[in-house]
């Protein structure tokens, strides 16, 4: 789970709401953001405290209602498993070597051109283009794979 205390009136609001302890308002080892920072260790240990009592979903809500910007943090699978990324058709069927694999679409698309989902090249596929593009003559080439180089 994620949360942010954007402001002081969060700070006081999570301090007496959710933390139960409004003196920590005051204390001046978090008197402002800096010192909370700086006394991070001690605050993670007193926010711990308060999150061992209750699941993630009962926190959730719990911040929710006072204020506090907070979420949830998916798994893998369940990030994977997200409604929101079929529901925007990120994505698709993407060719390997004597396969296809399901594939996101990258988040977002580079110097305003689409996205691509090119099929992955089999080991070697490009190598000799590419060679040839960076200067190298046929047996410059051939001499590499000689050697297992290329």
């Amino acid at each position: 789970m994620l949360f942010s205390v954007q402001n002081e009136r969060e700070w006081a609001v999570l301090c007496a709401e959710f933390l139960g302890r409004p003196e920590l308002r005051d204390d001046p080892r978090f008197a402002t953001g800096s010192d909370r920072v700086a006394h991070r260790e001690e605050l993670n240990a007193i926010i711990a405290e308060r999150f061992a009592r209750d699941d993630a979903e009962e926190l959730l809500k719990d911040l929710e209602a006072i204020g506090i910007a907070c979420a949830g943090v998916n798994d893998v699978a369940a990030f994977l498993d997200h409604p929101v990324l079929a529901a925007r058709d990120r994505w698709r069927e993407v060719a390997v070597p004597g396969a296809t694999v399901a594939a996101l679409l990258p988040p977002a698309d580079l110097a305003g051109l689409p996205a691509r989902m090119d099929p992955v090249p089999a080991v070697g596929e490009h190598t000799e283009a590419i060679l040839t593009e960076l200067g190298r003559s046929p047996e410059d080439i051939e001499a590499l794979r000689a050697d297992r180089v290329v």
